[in-house]
């Protein structure tokens, strides 16, 4: 069984006083018409920068910045990143991996081999030599410590606990109880004069303060947000109506040009200029056109029976002048010709044959 969730209460709403209610008629009015010029200003604006986008901005925005971005990145990034790619390859990473494989390795591994061996040498030194000569140095080193701390202890510290234990503690004590006593006296004094000026603060500066916001900034307060609430609520109040006006102004319009114009311009083109258009393209356009291809066609067969006489005039010219070209002169061929060629059924070729 399933239990339906009860429907949210809505929200009591305060009682409205009468200076609410006084207030908000002609405010609405007021604020109505001054914001209806502004609203229809506002939607034509609107509608003019939506079709100068669509129109104009986008289409030059791409051609502008798009496309010559485009442009630069396939034609000049990408080929000059390439070249530079194969430039550092070439120039930089190959000499630089020669040179870590075939130097610094085997140089690397010499210097490795000779660390090795001048660090067996010094562990040696290190533990036959320095090793006894500092527990020698640390044996004198503390022996002269423990002298010096001997006589400090009785140089020093001992005469340093006499002088505190019976000089500087007694005279300390005395001069914490004079202290203890000047800052009970001056906390005495600061009390007294702190509640005379919180006293007189109070009085000549609070009680005003507390009177003035209650009785007078408050109310005027209260005043000013009724006023503040009921403006702003008159201004979208306005505005929504503003836009409805907008749009029914802007439809009218619209509705007007396309009876003033849209429909007038559509019938003429329908019934006036496609006609037209349709006799003029099969009576005019067309055998303009095909008598345009046949003197096209004449005057390319013209051009070619020309073309074929001056060379053939030319051609003849050559051979009035120079005569008659040399006819070719037959080559010897390796294979005889004839019945004496080479075939699969005899054993003699030409250079074998008697």
């Amino acid at each position: 069984m399933k239990f339906e969730k009860p429907a949210a209460q809505p929200a009591p709403q305060s009682p409205e006083g009468c200076l609410a209610v006084a207030i908000r008629v002609p405010v609405r009015i007021v604020v109505l018409v001054l914001v209806v010029p502004v609203r229809v200003v506002w939607d034509a604006l609107v509608v003019g920068g939506r079709f100068l986008w669509r129109t104009v901005l986008r289409p030059l925005g791409r051609a502008v910045f798009v496309w010559p971005l485009v442009a630069l990145w396939r034609y000049v990034v990408v080929p000059g990143a390439k070249a530079v790619g194969w430039l550092v390859n070439t120039l930089v990473l190959v000499p630089l991996v020669w040179l870590y494989r075939y130097v610094l390795t085997p140089v690397g591994h010499a210097l490795g081999w000779s660390a090795r061996q001048i660090g067996s040498g010094l562990a040696w030194v290190y533990a036959r030599v320095l090793t006894p000569v500092g527990h020698a140095c640390a044996w004198v080193v503390n022996g002269m410590a423990a002298g010096l701390a001997w006589l400090g202890r009785y140089l020093l510290v001992v005469p340093a606990g006499w002088l505190y234990a019976w000089v500087l503690a007694p005279v300390g004590r005395a001069i914490a109880w004079c202290g203890r006593g000047l800052l009970w006296l001056a906390r005495a004094v600061g009390t007294g004069v702190g509640v005379v000026l919180y006293w007189t603060a109070r009085i000549l500066l609070v009680l005003p303060a507390i009177a003035l916001w209650r009785w007078v900034l408050t109310p005027v307060g209260r005043v000013l947000a009724v006023v503040g609430r009921e403006v702003w609520d008159a201004l979208g109040h306005a505005w929504r109506i503003a836009g409805h006006i907008s749009l029914a102004v802007g439809r009218a319009l619209g509705t007007l040009f396309r009876w003033i114009f849209v429909a007038p311009v559509s019938w003429v083109y329908r019934t006036v200029l496609t006609p037209v258009g349709h006799v003029v393209r099969d009576l005019v356009l067309r055998p303009a056109a095909e008598a345009a291809r046949g003197v096209g066609r004449v005057t390319r067969q013209v051009l070619t029976a020309a073309r074929e006489s001056a060379r053939q005039a030319r051609a003849d010219f050559r051979r009035m002048v120079f005569g008659e070209p040399g006819q070719p002169q037959p080559v010897e061929r390796r294979e005889p010709m004839g019945d004496e060629t080479r075939t699969l059924g005899r054993s003699t070729t030409v250079l074998t044959k008697d």
